[in-house]
């Protein structure tokens, strides 16, 4: 069945591997903070100054000074440590982070990535370090509810909204299935809807190709 918001943030943390340095947007990628494996070490970085970030911190517990970029009570790893905006800002840029996971309103088929402001009047900017990360990070994944409320799919053949970056997106892990892009194509490794791939790629209006094992 198609997962949850959550079932969508444990099967990302599951390919996260041990030693890597990850960024967490936020949102859904908040999440995948309190489903990262406990036999692997993965640090957990913070664009607002925090390397070796824990999960959400339980209710009554938050530190009042201990907050993630989403303003999300977390908790620390031992060994954590504190420093200034734009030293974080220099470890996403100089390509010290190894994943980081975003949300998107819209990935193209190139792997073009759309998720810091829509199209309409009324869209609030919301950048963040989303284009840092884009640019900076060895891998970048995607995280999102495949089609609108309306049903449009948010994988499209080119972004409508304003770009955060070019041909950036490793993957995307959604509702319905997990995507990897390369080149131009578009591979599933994995369907978690019963739908064929064929009805999927209909529903998306774009060629899929099936990297099922």
């Amino acid at each position: 069945m198609r997962l949850t918001r959550e079932g969508i943030a444990a099967r990302v943390a599951q390919d996260i591997p041990h030693g890597s340095y990850v960024n967490l947007g936020i949102g859904v990628p908040t999440l995948v903070a309190d489903f990262l494996p406990s036999d692997r070490q993965i640090i957990l970085h913070s664009e607002n100054g925090l390397l070796g970030m824990g999960g959400t911190a339980p209710s009554g517990l938050e530190d009042k000074d201990l907050l993630n970029a989403g303003k999300i009570y977390v908790t620390e790893q031992p060994g954590a440590s504190y420093f200034h905006h734009a030293d974080s800002f220099a470890m996403m840029r100089g390509g010290h982070i190894d994943f980081c996971v975003m949300g998107a309103f819209q990935v193209s088929r190139n792997g073009d990535l759309a998720n810091w402001r829509t199209s309409a009047s009324d869209s609030i900017p919301s950048v963040g370090g989303a284009m840092d990360l884009a640019a900076g990070a060895r891998q970048v994944y995607v995280v999102m509810e495949l089609f609108t409320k309306s049903g449009e799919s948010k994988i499209v053949a080119n972004c409508t909204y304003p770009l955060t970056g070019t041909a950036c997106v490793d993957r995307v892990y959604s509702d319905y299935a997990i995507f990897e892009f390369s080149a131009g194509t578009i591979k599933v490794l994995e369907l978690f809807e019963p739908i064929e791939l064929s009805e999927l790629a209909d529903r998306l209006a774009l060629e899929l190709k099936d990297a099922r094992n």
